[in-house]
C-alpha cells in the first residue's frame, strides 16, 4: 500500500468521525464570507448616522475568525488524540515523523479546503438571505441583491489559509515532541479520573460554589446605591467577572463531582445500570474537562447575556420612545410647531395640539427616596426637574400643599427607590416651598428636553406654579419654557406626517425637537444591529462548542465500548444502556447550558435597566432558543453512542 492509498483508506475510515466538524467549519466559512461580503456591499450606505455597519461588521469578522481559530486547534487537538495509536504504529513500521506529518497535512488539507471552498459557495447562496435578515431586523427599507466580492473572498481564503497552518504547526510539534511510548500511552494519559473523594477537593467544590453565589449577590447590589463612585463600580464590577469565572472552575472541578458522589452515597453503592452509565461517568470525567468548560460555560453565558441586552433595547424601542416623546412630535418652539401644524393641514392630516408651561426648580427628595446613594451621578437633595401646574395635567384641583410626581425612568428608580408619597421641597433662586406628594405615576408628560433624560415631573398647585415663576434659578432653566406635543389622530397617516416634520429641517439639538417614530426607528436600527452580529456571533460559538462537546462524547464513547460490551455480555439490553446514555448526556450537555443560563440570568438582572423597559419576555426568548439549539448536539450524541451500543456485541 503507497502513501496515496493510505490517504484515501484514512479518509474513508474518518470521515464519520469528521462529518459533524466539516459541517461547522462549512458554516463558520459560510458565516464569515457572507459577513465580509456585507462589508464591501454598499447597500450598507443606508445605514449611515446610527451605526457605521461596515465598521461594526469588520469588528464581529474578527471576532468570528477567533472562535473558528480556536474551535479547530481544538478539534484537531481532539482527532490527533484519537489517532495517537495510530500516530505510533505508522512509527513502529519505519515511517518517519516527517512522512507521518506529510500524511496528516493531505489529509486534513483535503477536508479543510474541501470544506472551504464548499463554504464560500455556501456564504454567497446565503448572503442576499443575511442582508435581508439585516434589513427587516434594523427596518430599513432597501433592496437587497446578490453579489460576489473578489475582496471578500481573497480575504477569506486568506484568513483561513492562516488558520490551516497554525493547526499544521501544532500538530507538527505535537508529532515531533512525543516519542512512540508516549503516543500509545497518551489517550490513557490525558483523562484525570481520580476515584476517591479528598479533602481538597471538598474544599474546592465548596469554595467554587460560594465563590459563585458571592458574585451573584454582588451583581444584585450592583446598582442598588451600596456602591457611590465610578471606582467602587469598576472594582465591583471586577470582583464580581473574576468570582463567577473562578468559581465556574472550581465548580467543575470538585462541586459537581461531589454533588454527584453525594447522591450516589444515598444510594449506598446501589446503583442501577443507567446510573452507573450516567452519574458515574460524568463524576469521573467532569474534573478533567474543567477548563473546557469553564471557557464554554462564560462564553455561553456572555452570548446570551449580550444578545438578552440588544433584544431588550430592541424589543424596548417603541415604549422608550414614547417615555422620551409623550406625543407623536414634540417641540419647544412655538414658530416650528406652527410651521409643522400648518403643513400637516396642507396634507389634511387631522392632528391634536397639547401646549403646557413648564419652569424648572430644583427639588429635595431626601425624604422620599428609600436609598440615598451619594457621589454617584444624582443627589436626591438637589435635583433639578420641571414643574407644570395641575391646570396643564389631568390630575384635578389640587390643595397648594399637595404634589404629584409623574413619570420616571427605571433607571432613576433604580439608583434612586421614590417612595409612592412623601414630603417634598421645592427650591427656586431664593425661597424654598414645603410640600408633600400624594401619589407617583407612571405616566410621562413632558419630553426628555425638560426631563433631564427621565426625572420625575412636579405637578402643583397653580398658584404654587406662579409663586415659582417670580424665583427662578437662571442656571438651570431651559432656552424653551413650552412644551408643544402633536398627536396625529389617524395612525395610518403618521409615516406622512413623519416626512412632513422631516421637510421642516429643524435644527439638531438635543430632544429639543423630536418624532418618536424617528426615535424608534434609530433605536431599533442601532440595537438591531448589534442584536444581529451578537446574534450570529453567538449562533457561530453555540455551532463551534456543541462540537467540541460533542467531539468529547465521541471520544468517551469509544473508549466505553469495552463497558457496553460487558454490560451487553450480561445481559442488559441496549435499551437499559441507551437509557443510562440519554441520562449522561442531559447532564454532560445541561450542566454546562444551566450554568451558563443562571449567569447570564444575573447578569441581564443587575442592569437590564439601562437598555430597555422590557425584561422577562426579551431574555427568556433567548434563553429558549438557545436552550433548543444546544440540545440539538445533546441528540446527536445520543444517536452516536446509539450505534457504539448497537456495534458493542
Amino acid at each position: 500500500m503507497n502513501i496515496s492509498q493510505l490517504i484515501r483508506q484514512n479518509l474513508k475510515a474518518n470521515l464519520k468521525h469528521y462529518y459533524l466538524y466539516v459541517f461547522a467549519l462549512i458554516f463558520s466559512v459560510a458565516l464569515y464570507f457572507a459577513f465580509v461580503t456585507l462589508q464591501y456591499d454598499p447597500a450598507l450606505e443606508h445605514m449611515k448616522g446610527s451605526i457605521k455597519g461596515a465598521a461594526a461588521i469588520r469588528t464581529a469578522s474578527i471576532l468570528l475568525v477567533a472562535i473558528v481559530a480556536v474551535f479547530n486547534l481544538y478539534a484537531n487537538n481532539i482527532f490527533i488524540k484519537r489517532r495517537s495509536k495510530e500516530i505510533g504504529l505508522l512509527q513502529l513500521i519505519g515511517m518517519t515523523k516527517g512522512t507521518i506529518f506529510r500524511i496528516l497535512s493531505v489529509e486534513n488539507g483535503i477536508l479543510y479546503f474541501g470544506a472551504l471552498i464548499a463554504g464560500v459557495f455556501a456564504g454567497f447562496s446565503v448572503s442576499k438571505l443575511v442582508l435581508m435578515i439585516l434589513f427587516k431586523i434594523i427596518e430599513v427599507e432597501a433592496l437587497a441583491s446578490l453579489r460576489w466580492s473578489n475582496q471578500a473572498l481573497v480575504q477569506t481564503v486568506a484568513v483561513f489559509a492562516a488558520i490551516y497552518v497554525l493547526i499544521m504547526l501544532v500538530s507538527y510539534t505535537f508529532i515531533k515532541r512525543q516519542s512512540i511510548l508516549g503516543l500509545f500511552r497518551f489517550r490513557s494519559q490525558t483523562e484525570d479520573k481520580p476515584y476517591r473523594i479528598t479533602v481538597t477537593e471538598i474544599v474546592i467544590g465548596a469554595v467554587g460554589l460560594i465563590m459563585i453565589v458571592t458574585g451573584y449577590y454582588v451583581s444584585s447590589k450592583l446598582f442598588s446605591g451600596d456602591y457611590t463612585t465610578t471606582t467602587e463600580l469598576f472594582v465591583a464590577m471586577s470582583f464580581i467577572l473574576a468570582s463567577v469565572i473562578v468559581g465556574t472552575y472550581l465548580f467543575y472541578k470538585g462541586s459537581v463531582r461531589l454533588i454527584l458522589h453525594e447522591i450516589r452515597k444515598r444510594k449506598g453503592g446501589l446503583l442501577t445500570v443507567r446510573e452507573v452509565l450516567s452519574l458515574s461517568s460524568v463524576m469521573f470525567r467532569m474534573r478533567s474537562n474543567a477548563l473546557l468548560l469553564t471557557v464554554i460555560t462564560t462564553l455561553s453565558a456572555l452570548a446570551i447575556g449580550l444578545l438578552s441586552l440588544s433584544y431588550i433595547s430592541y424589543y424596548s424601542a417603541e415604549k422608550t420612545a414614547e417615555q422620551s416623546v409623550p406625543a407623536h412630535f414634540a417641540f419647544t418652539g412655538p414658530k416650528e410647531a406652527e410651521q409643522f401644524i400648518a403643513a400637516l393641514d396642507a396634507e389634511r392630516i387631522e392632528h391634536r395640539e397639547t401646549r403646557i408651561e413648564t419652569l424648572q426648580a430644583y427639588i429635595n427628595l431626601s425624604k422620599a427616596v428609600e436609598n440615598q446613594p451619594s457621589g454617584l451621578l444624582i443627589d436626591p437633595s438637589k435635583l433639578p426637574v420641571s414643574v407644570i401646574a395641575d391646570t396643564s395635567a389631568n390630575v384635578g384641583d389640587m390643595a397648594e400643599g399637595q404634589a404629584v410626581l409623574s413619570g420616571y425612568s427605571d433607571i432613576i428608580q433604580k439608583f434612586m427607590t421614590i417612595k409612592n408619597s412623601g414630603p417634598i421641597q421645592l427650591m427656586g433662586a431664593q425661597n424654598t416651598i414645603d410640600l408633600s406628594y400624594t401619589e407617583l405615576r407612571k405616566e410621562f408628560i413632558l419630553s426628555w428636553y425638560f426631563t433631564n433624560g427621565g426625572e420625575p415631573t412636579v405637578i402643583v398647585d397653580a398658584a404654587v406654579f406662579e409663586r415659582l415663576k417670580t424665583d427662578l434659578a437662571p442656571e438651570i432653566q431651559k432656552k424653551s419654557s413650552v412644551y408643544i406635543g402633536v398627536d396625529i389622530a389617524d395612525k395610518s397617516k403618521l409615516a406622512a406626517a413623519n416626512e412632513a416634520f422631516h421637510r421642516l429641517e429643524l435644527p439638531d439639538e438635543d430632544f429639543a425637537f423630536e418624532s418618536r417614530l424617528d426615535m424608534s426607528t434609530q433605536q431599533k436600527a442601532n440595537m438591531g444591529l448589534i442584536m444581529f452580529i451578537v446574534a450570529f456571533l453567538g449562533l457561530a460559538f453555540l455551532i463551534t462548542s456543541g462540537c467540541i462537546l460533542y467531539f468529547k462524547q465521541m471520544d468517551e464513547s469509544e473508549e466505553e465500548k469495552p463497558s457496553c460490551t460487558i454490560l451487553r455480555k450480561l445481559g442488559f439490553s441496549p435499551g437499559d444502556l441507551l437509557a443510562g446514555i440519554r441520562m449522561k448526556q442531559v447532564l454532560s450537555f445541561g450542566i454546562p447550558l444551566a450554568v451558563g443560563l443562571v449567569h447570564s440570568y444575573f447578569a441581564v438582572q443587575s442592569g437590564w435597566f439601562l437598555f430597555g423597559t422590557e425584561l422577562w419576555t426579551p431574555m427568556f426568548a433567548v434563553m429558549l432558543l438557545y436552550t433548543v439549539l444546544y440540545s440539538v448536539f445533546g441528540i446527536l450524541s445520543v444517536l452516536h453512542y446509539k450505534k457504539v451500543i448497537r456495534g458493542s456485541l
